[in-house]
C-alpha cells in the first residue's frame, strides 16, 4: 500500500498545478474539452496539454506586466500619490556626455502642476511634496534650471550632480530660483535642495535664490564657481546647511591661493541662516549685505587675510543685526562696516585672523565680541582692529577673549601702580580698543596706615592719573570701561 500512497501523492501534484495555472489565468480560460474529466494523468500529460497551460500562464503575465510595467513618468503624472519625477524619465542623460538641461526642465515643468488647488503663503500653488529626482546621475547643462514664474512651494530637487558646459553663460547660475516680473511677495516657498554636487566650471555660480521663502538647502557641494557658490536675494528664511563650497578643489596650502576669486555665500536679504558649512576657496567666505543674519558653525579657510581675503564680510554699515558663534576662522578674518547690533562668540580665530570694524560714518552701536580664542603668529597684530576713526561708540563691548601670540584689545581693562609720592599713572594705551576713550573708571588707593586725600586726576589718552595731597607710600588699583553705562 505504500507504493500506493507515494503514486496517489503524486498523481496530486500536477492536478494541483493545474487548478493553480487555471485559476491564475481566470475561470474563462478554464479548458472545456473534457481534459478535466479524464483525470489528472490525462490533464497535465501530453505535449499539447503542456503547452496549453505554459501559453495560458505566459498570457497572464503578459497582462500583470502590462498593469504595472508602466514608465515611472506615467506613473508620477498620472498619480497624486507618486509625485517623484526622475529626470532620466525625461532623457537626461546621467553620464554627462549629453546636454541635459532641456529634460530636467521638462521634468521640473512637470512637477509645478499642482495637485490640487491648495496654497502656501500669498497663495503660493502647493506642489504637495512633489520631488524632482537626479537618479545619482552626473548631468551636462548648458543653461540655467530654472522654476517656473508661476511660481510653487513644497518641492525639492535632489540626488545627483550638475556640471556646466564650455559655453554656460558666465553670468548665470546651475540653478535659479527666480520669476522675473512677478508682483509678489514671494515666488518660492518650502522648497528644498538637498544632496547635489554643482560644479560650475569657472563659468557662473551655483545656485541662486530671488524673493524666496523658508528654502532648505542641505548638504549642497559646491565648486569651480566665478561669481558666487549660493547667492540669496530678497525673501525671507534661507537655511543654508551642512554644505561645502570652494572655487578650487583643495585642502588648504594652495600654491595658487593668492589668484582666488569669487564668493561663497551671498546674503542679500534678512533672517537667513548659515550652519554647519565649510568654505574652502574664495576670495570672500560670506559676504552679508543685509541685516538680521545668523551664522553658526562656519569653518573658512578660503583665501588669507594676508593674501586680501576675507572670511564673513557685514557691508550693511549701520544696520548690521548679525550673530556670529561657534565659527573656525582659519587665516581669515571677519569685517564689519559701521556695525550696531553685532554679536561674535565662542569662535576661534587661527593665523592672525582677527576682527576688523571698519569705519563708514564711524559709528559702532551694540558690539559684542565676546568669549573667543586667537592664536597668532607674534607679528603683533590685534584680536580686534580698528579700521578708520569712530566718533559714535556706544555698547561695545570687546571683552573675556584669550590669545597667544597676538595683540588683546578690549573695552574693559584693570591695572595698578605703585610708589612713593603724590601722584599715580596707570597707562591702558596698549589694551583699550578705542584712543583716547574712557566713560567709567573706578580706583581704590592702598598706602598703609597713611589717609591721604586723594582724587581723580586726568583720564586722557587711556591714561588714569590719580593725585594725593601729600607724599605717600601707596597702591593704586584701576578699572576702567570704554562705555559710559
Amino acid at each position: 500500500m505504500e507504493p500506493a500512497r507515494r503514486g496517489g501523492r503524486g498523481a496530486m501534484l500536477p492536478l494541483l498545478g493545474a487548478l493553480l495555472l487555471a485559476l491564475a489565468a481566470g475561470v474563462s480560460a478554464w479548458p472545456h474539452d473534457g481534459a478535466v474529466g479524464h483525470g489528472a494523468a490525462g490533464f497535465a500529460s501530453g505535449a499539447g496539454g503542456e503547452r496549453r497551460y505554459r501559453d495560458l500562464a505566459q498570457r497572464r503575465m503578459e497582462s500583470v506586466r502590462s498593469s504595472f510595467g508602466a514608465t515611472r513618468r506615467d506613473l508620477a503624472t498620472a498619480s497624486a500619490g507618486a509625485r517623484v519625477y526622475h529626470v532620466t524619465d525625461y532623457g537626461a542623460d546621467p553620464t554627462g556626455a549629453a546636454d541635459a538641461t532641456d529634460a530636467i526642465n521638462k521634468a521640473i515643468a512637470d512637477a509645478f502642476r499642482a495637485p490640487s488647488n491648495a496654497t502656501m503663503t500669498g497663495g503660493i500653488p502647493d506642489l504637495g511634496g512633489a520631488e524632482v529626482h537626479l537618479d545619482g546621475g552626473t548631468y551636462l547643462v548648458k543653461a540655467p534650471l530654472t522654476l517656473p514664474a508661476s511660481g510653487g512651494g513644497n518641492f525639492r530637487i535632489h540626488g545627483g550632480s550638475l556640471r556646466a558646459s564650455d559655453d554656460f553663460p558666465t553670468d548665470r547660475y546651475l540653478i535659479e530660483l527666480s520669476a522675473k516680473g512677478s508682483s509678489r511677495s514671494y515666488d518660492y516657498e518650502y522648497a528644498t535642495l538637498r544632496d547635489l554636487m554643482l560644479d560650475c566650471n569657472y563659468r557662473g555660480g551655483g545656485v541662486s535664490l530671488v524673493n524666496s521663502l523658508r528654502v532648505g538647502i542641505d548638504n549642497l557641494y559646491v565648486v569651480h564657481f566665478n561669481s558666487d557658490g549660493v547667492a540669496v536675494s530678497g525673501g525671507h528664511e534661507t537655511m543654508i546647511r551642512n554644505s561645502f563650497l570652494g572655487q578650487h578643489m583643495t585642502a588648504g596650502t594652495d600654491p595658487g591661493e593668492r589668484r582666488f576669486t569669487g564668493t561663497g555665500i551671498r546674503l542679500d536679504g534678512n533672517d537667513n541662516s548659515v550652519t554647519d558649512v565649510v568654505i574652502f576657496s574664495a576670495a570672500t567666505g560670506i559676504m552679508v549685505t543685509r541685516p538680521a543674519n545668523s551664522i553658526s558653525g562656519v569653518h573658512c579657510y578660503n583665501k588669507a587675510t594676508g593674501f586680501g581675503g576675507t572670511g564673513i564680510y557685514f557691508k550693511s554699515p549701520g544696520l548690521t543685526q548679525a550673530w556670529i558663534s561657534n565659527c573656525y576662522m582659519d587665516y581669515t578674518s571677519i569685517v564689519a562696516e559701521d556695525p550696531v547690533l553685532l554679536h561674535v562668540s565662542g569662535s576661534f580665530f587661527l593665523g592672525d585672523a582677527n576682527v576688523v570694524l571698519k569705519a563708514v560714518n564711524g559709528v559702532a552701536r551694540g558690539v559684542q565680541v565676546v568669549g573667543n580664542i586667537f592664536s597668532g603668529r607674534d607679528k603683533g597684530v590685534d584680536i580686534v582692529q580698528l579700521d578708520g576713526k569712530f566718533a559714535t561708540v556706544d555698547q561695545v563691548y570687546v571683552q573675556q577673549n584669550s590669545a597667544t601670540g597676538m595683540t588683546v584689545k578690549s573695552t574693559a581693562a584693570r591695572g595698578s601702580a605703585e610708589g612713593n609720592g603724590s601722584s599715580w599713572t596707570v597707562d591702558f594705551a596698549d589694551v583699550l580698543l578705542f584712543p583716547d576713550r574712557i566713560g567709567h573708571v573706578q580706583y581704590s588707593l592702598v598706602a598703609g596706615n597713611e589717609f591721604p586725600g586723594h582724587t581723580l586726576r586726568n583720564v586722557s589718552g587711556n591714561q588714569v592719573v590719580v593725585a594725593t595731597d601729600k607724599a605717600v607710600s601707596a597702591t593704586v588699583h584701576v578699572l576702567v570701561d570704554q562705555n559710559t553705562n
